[in-house]
C-alpha cells in the first residue's frame, strides 16, 4: 500500500507544481509580480516534494528492479517530468515578461 501512496504523492505534487507554474505565468502576463513570485515558490515546493518521493523510491530500488514498474508508476514519472519541463519553460517565459525582452 505504501508504494501506491508514494506514486499518488508524486502525481499529486507534480500536478500542483505544474498548475502553480501556470498560475505564475498568468500573473506575469498581468504584471502581478508578487503573486507571480508566490506561485513560483509554491510550484518549486510542490516539485521538491514530488522529487523527494521519487528519490526515495530510486534509493529503495537501487537499480535492481526491486520496485515493480507499473503503468501507474510510469504515469507518475510522466507527470513529474512534464511538470519539471513546464517549470523550466515557464520560468524563462516569465523572465521575458518581467524584463519585456521582445
Amino acid at each position: 500500500m505504501s508504494l501506491e501512496l508514494d506514486i499518488m504523492e508524486i502525481i499529486t505534487n507534480a500536478g500542483e507544481s505544474k498548475s502553480e507554474a501556470m498560475m505564475a505565468l498568468h500573473h506575469a502576463k498581468r504584471g502581478e509580480w508578487d503573486l507571480c513570485d508566490d506561485a513560483l515558490t509554491r510550484s518549486r515546493d510542490a516539485a521538491s516534494r514530488a522529487h523527494a518521493v521519487q528519490t526515495k523510491l530510486i534509493g529503495i530500488d537501487e537499480g535492481e528492479g526491486k520496485i515493480p514498474v507499473t503503468l501507474v508508476m510510469v504515469h507518475a514519472q510522466d507527470h513529474l517530468m512534464t511538470a519539471m519541463l513546464a517549470n523550466e519553460l515557464i520560468k524563462e517565459m516569465i523572465e521575458v515578461y518581467r524584463h519585456k525582452v521582445y
